[in-house]
């Protein structure tokens, strides 16, 4: 069992239809009676369209004939059929303040209605993160900014999950840590189809882009996050877990754990008592002011019958690992990889970036004896868009380790590009790969 090795800074919460109906009549439509007939007709056609698409008098539309032929792909085609869904209900609200209830029920009907995407939701994920509506403080956070969210691009292109990023703050109390609790409540709300909302904070790099998610390992579970039983069940610890990066199934009991949870938040009139309540809880917690991470805590402790039995603590691999423990690891952990694939054709092969899952499932097999690449590096406490940073430690080490971490993964992905990063600290300089790399 990993143990955390070290503490993780705590930071105080900042204050901080149309809908397409142009059916391809022309297979079955020879232009009989002239240009003014075909006019006569494309008008009677738009002219049975309701205006009003939120009303329950659309019952029927026009469905294409055998003839018809209609071009799919692997994807969501984005056709919506007429069937009234959950997204026609008037009292559906997309706040954090307004309970969902019979979730199951009702993305089970939406589901239905679009079979096309109805048998991928095992294993549909969704990335969720984001940063603040403003400009950056520090000089080179909307830098940082920019590459931290690139390297998630890289990665959900990579595994082909969709992502989204979102900066606007949609709950004007809940700040900080908690404003992404509205946020995924959203994205349930408007991708009924993912089966996972896969939070991963702003300051998170992925640092192994072959690993896949162990989704099968959750079968029985709602929520995953970093974390380790006796840290949080026997020693009560503040950084018993860790909620900047999470899975949470798309289902009723995660709406009512979001509830349960955010009840904690600034928005509640008892944020402050919540505050008293968890660091009394908590011994290592050094600032009153309830968070989110004290709040889950406090549910698996005193609400566990309730929402411990679906709950994984993650601790086999790094779903995030503290930034100090990780980086200065980087260099010896690629050293290690380049000796593999000098003895492994396989692994020198060149392919498409489509196919690096499969390559990763072959360097899986010399990977048993090795220190391997940790999953998902948080730099936790160095704030790269305030600067803020952890005091204990300097602005530079946060640069440096954000520098060569992302390097580090940029290479996995550069690499089938051609080209490598020679050294993890200078983002700028990139060198051409020759056939057979590392051999040669």
């Amino acid at each position: 069992m990993v143990l955390p090795e070290f503490t993780h800074y705590q930071t105080p919460p900042k204050r901080t239809v149309l809908y397409k109906t142009f059916s391809l009549i022309a297979d079955g439509f020879l232009f009989v009676g002239g240009a003014s007939l075909a006019i006569s007709l494309i008008w009677a056609l738009l002219s049975t369209i309701n205006p009003n698409p939120f009303e329950e008098t659309i019952t029927t539309t026009t469905q294409p004939s055998s003839n018809d032929v209609v071009h799919c792909s692997n994807s969501f085609s984005g056709v919506d059929p007429p069937e009234l869904t959950f997204y026609d209900d008037p009292n559906l609200s997309y706040s954090i303040d307004r309970p969902i209830r019979n979730w199951d029920q009702k993305r089970k009907q939406w589901l239905k209605h679009h079979p096309n995407v109805a048998g991928s939701t095992d294993t549909r994920v969704l990335i969720v993160t984001g940063s603040q509506p403003g400009v950056c403080r520090h000089p080179s956070g909307d830098h940082l900014q920019l590459r931290l969210f690139k390297n998630k691009v890289d990665y959900a292109r990579i595994h082909g999950h969709e992502i989204f990023y979102n900066n606007a703050l949609l709950h004007p109390k809940m700040t900080g840590f908690w404003a992404k609790y509205p946020l995924v409540k959203s994205a349930m709300l408007a991708h009924p189809e993912a089966e996972w909302v896969w939070w991963v904070d702003s300051d998170a790099v992925f640092t192994d882009m072959e690993f896949k998610l162990p989704l099968e390992k959750y079968d029985n579970y709602n929520l995953v996050v970093h974390g380790w039983s006796h840290a949080v069940y026997d020693e009560k610890s503040w950084t018993g877990l860790n909620a900047g990066v999470f899975l949470i199934r798309n289902c009723q009991w995660s709406m009512e754990l979001m509830e349960a949870w955010t009840r904690m938040g600034p928005q509640s009139p008892d944020y402050q008592k919540w505050g008293k309540t968890q660091k009394s809880l908590l011994k290592d917690k050094l600032y009153p002011e309830s968070d989110d991470q004290a709040a889950l805590i406090y549910l698996l402790l005193k609400e566990n019958e309730r929402w411990g039995k679906k709950i994984y603590l993650e601790s086999e691999y790094n779903l995030e690992g503290y930034w100090l423990a990780l980086v200065d690891k980087l260099d010896n952990i690629t050293r290690r990889y380049m000796e593999i694939e000098q003895k492994v054709g396989d692994l020198r092969r060149r392919h498409a970036e489509k196919v690096s899952e499969y390559y990763g499932m072959v360097r899986e097999e010399y990977l048993k004896d090795v220190v391997r690449r940790p999953f998902v590096i948080h730099f936790t406490g160095c704030e790269p868009c305030t600067g803020d940073h952890n005091p204990t430690y300097t602005w530079e080490a946060c640069w440096n380790g954000m520098q060569k971490a992302l390097n580090f993964a940029d290479n996995q992905v550069l690499r089938r590009f051609g080209f490598v990063h020679p050294d993890l600290l200078d983002s700028s300089l990139v060198s051409p790969l020759p056939f057979d790399f590392p051999l040669v």
